[in-house]
């Protein structure tokens, strides 16, 4: 006997998402839906505590957790780099620093990185798709296996981006089950109406001055978020200096940034790698328009309370 429809909501930690879960419970009910976080290790820890903590309370309903794992990837690397590197020219000194630093942290976005040897880029963005597509597919199978028809409820809006401005409301997958899309016509001020309305406080960090509370940074960063980061949480700075080191050390070319610079483009890899570095590119932050003149406003303490979206008025 064919099972009921479940409602599978992506649950990010955003404002988006927390809307779109709101919107299918009040169609099919809590019982009827399924609310997934794919964690990737790559969250402000705010963001974690507000999926985990806060949300489930808000929403009266269980939050499950997905999380990539990269495990056998690496191990199958660590063959290849020592077995193939070595015949093609590779010195050995070079296979043996990666070898040093290619074993699992559990950490599914460094994991991916060491993996790739590499980090994701915005013509290059595998991240999306290794680290929330894949498992959250796995997820979603999973519920079709055992006899359920699935909707799949995606937190999307076509202005967030150009890349979404044609999305659909509603399509149909190749594997079988729908993506509803409810607030694909929403605005940001119709997002955070909705979750006042509901009596839902928002993620924190859109009171800290982040338009966007996913990885952290994430590879998109814009130069303001990038700047306000580096101000009110310096230990992810740290976070990434580190992996920067590690993903490096994985690298053929000893080196890999989390974000990239235009000056960093069409040198060698010496150039590459000093001016788009994690520290590098908080310098460039801390610039005004151009990058080229000392922005001191930047420098200065944050409010306890700023909002791109005008939550703190």
């Amino acid at each position: 006997m064919k099972q009921p429809t479940i409602a599978v909501v992506s649950v990010s930690g955003g404002k988006d998402s927390t809307a779109t879960a709101l919107l299918a419970i009040d169609q099919h009910g809590r019982d009827k839906c399924r609310f997934v976080f794919a964690d990737t290790g790559h969250e402000h820890e705010a963001t974690v505590e507000y999926v985990k903590d806060y949300l489930p309370r808000a929403l009266g309903a269980t939050i499950d957790v997905v999380r990539a794992d990269f495990a056998k990837d690496i191990a199958r690397k660590r063959l290849y780099v020592a077995e193939v590197w070595p015949t093609k020219g590779v010195p050995p000194e070079i296979v043996e620093r990666a070898l040093s630093v290619l074993q699992p942290t559990g950490i599914p976005f460094l994991d991916l990185c060491l993996w790739k040897g590499r980090f994701p880029s915005r013509k290059a963005q595998f991240c999306t798709q290794e680290l929330k597509r894949h498992p959250l597919d796995a997820y979603t199978i999973d519920l079709m296996r055992a006899g359920h028809r699935v909707e799949s409820w995606q937190g999307v809006r076509r202005d967030e981006s150009a890349n979404r401005r044609d999305v659909a409301d509603r399509e149909m997958t190749p594997e079988g089950w729908e993506i509803v899309r409810p607030i694909a016509a929403w605005s940001a001020a119709e997002v955070f109406a909705l979750l006042c309305d509901r009596g839902i406080e928002p993620n924190p960090l859109y009171l800290q001055g982040c338009s966007r509370v996913g990885c952290l940074p994430c590879i998109n960063c814009s130069k303001d978020e990038l700047s306000v980061i580096a101000r009110r949480w310096p230990h992810h700075v740290a976070r990434v200096r580190e992996w920067e080191r590690l993903v490096g050390m994985a690298s053929k070319r000893g080196f890999s940034t989390l974000l990239h610079h235009a000056d960093g483009e069409g040198g060698d890899a010496e150039h590459a790698y000093r001016h788009s570095n994690i520290d590098s590119m908080v310098e460039w932050a801390r610039t005004g328009r151009g990058g080229h003149t000392f922005d001191m406003l930047k420098t200065l303490p944050l409010p306890a309370c700023s909002s791109v979206y005008g939550l703190c008025e």
